[in-house]
């Protein structure tokens, strides 16, 4: 449980992102938070290094409509404060508070308190031992850390825990998250940490969450981006749309734009793009406009157009419905989104949302290295 919202198993993987304003900047994080709760972020994070951080909680905590997740770094002393206020987790970094005592006493704390707390172990502050080790922050040093710390959590009696392996570099998160969901069952906060500047920041997290996401692996996730953290909140949905971990929209197929196109495949697109907007409806629509793929892609999709030279015909469910020409396109899938959601309705299979299981995979993907 973080504040009302549980993770883990078959819930729903959450959004989350973390404020850029010093936390004591009361109205300015609100502000933010605000309008990351508008974007759609469930779990927000605010960072407290200093004990006016720490009193600002509170304020922060009655204004918002999402759990409050602190975060801590080197000064477990600060973690140890902010548990004295109203907040809903507790996220630290074990490798650099300290010591192990001092762990201890955040976790002594937050099992007092009745908080979740986050583990987080970075490719970037790993205990001197394990990189002298290993050689190198590698994978099996950072799962061998994490391991650690969940040993003496569980040996205080603290199993309200989310684990994180989080590295700059794909393949070694990748690879880190991986080798930790074979030995543990603990659920995971994913990301690529330090991915940088858009848009090649939501490219690169992209590309090192999808395999986890494709395997199963990840219960809240963060696409973490230098600037605005607003934009964070689309990226992350797409990413969890593409993968079908969380579908909570229409998805459009079209083609990409060649010298087959026989129609304004682009103003068709807009527009149906414009009408769609605001639906939750979880169904995938194929708009094709040429004959080379345009029959066989739309038969895959709930609804579907193939078309060509100012004229088309409808799918539904693989079967032809209608022909319509280019003009009529636009009006004639829309009804039959609305006659979609209608028949689904009645047979009680509207859902606002769907996705796969967290743990639950569509098909068995080789995992290729």
């Amino acid at each position: 449980m973080i504040g009302n919202r549980v993770i883990g198993g078959n819930n729903p993987i959450l959004v989350q992102s973390m404020t850029t304003p010093d936390t004591h900047f009361v109205e300015e994080v609100i502000k933010q938070i605000h309008a990351l709760e508008e974007a759609g972020c469930e779990l927000i994070r605010v960072t407290v290094p200093k004990a006016e951080d720490a009193h600002a909680l509170g304020e922060i905590r009655k204004k918002i409509g999402i759990p409050l997740i602190c975060d801590i770094h080197f000064d477990y002393k600060m973690a140890l404060q902010a548990m004295d206020h109203p907040i809903d987790k507790i996220r630290i970094n074990p490798g650099n508070i300290g010591g192990y005592d001092r762990y201890r006493q955040v976790l002594r704390k937050a099992k007092d308190k009745g908080l979740p707390i986050r583990i987080g172990v970075n490719a970037g502050s790993l205990e001197k031992e394990l990189v002298e080790k290993y050689g190198f922050p590698c994978p099996p040093a950072m799962v061998e850390s994490a391991l650690r710390y969940l040993e003496i959590a569980e040996s205080e009696g603290v199993k309200n825990i989310i684990v994180s392996l989080k590295s700059s570099d794909v393949l070694t998160a990748v690879e880190a998250y991986r080798m930790f969901a074979k030995q543990a069952d603990y659920p995971t906060h994913i990301g690529i940490t330090e991915a940088g500047k858009p848009p090649y920041a939501v490219t690169k997290s992209a590309c090192g969450l999808a395999p986890l996401l494709l395997d199963g692996i990840g219960d809240t996730i963060r696409i973490s981006l230098l600037g605005d953290p607003v934009p964070e909140i689309q990226a992350a949905f797409d990413i969890l749309q593409a993968t079908q971990r969380r579908v909570r929209k229409p998805e459009l197929i079209a083609c990409p734009t060649c010298g087959r196109l026989e129609i304004d495949l682009e103003g068709i697109i807009a527009q149906v793009e414009k009408r769609l907007a605001g639906k939750t409806t979880p169904i995938k629509i194929s708009i094709l406009g040429c004959i080379v793929n345009g029959p066989g892609e739309a038969r895959e999709a709930d609804l579907g157009i193939a078309a060509g030279k100012g004229k088309g015909v409808i799918f539904k469910r693989g079967e032809i419905v209608r022909h319509v020409l280019e003009s009529e396109m636009v009006d004639a899938l829309l009804e039959e989104v609305e006659k979609w959601e209608i028949e689904e309705a009645q047979s009680g299979n509207l859902i606002v949302e769907k996705g796969l299981g967290t743990h639950e995979k569509k098909f068995a993907l080789p995992v290729i290295r």
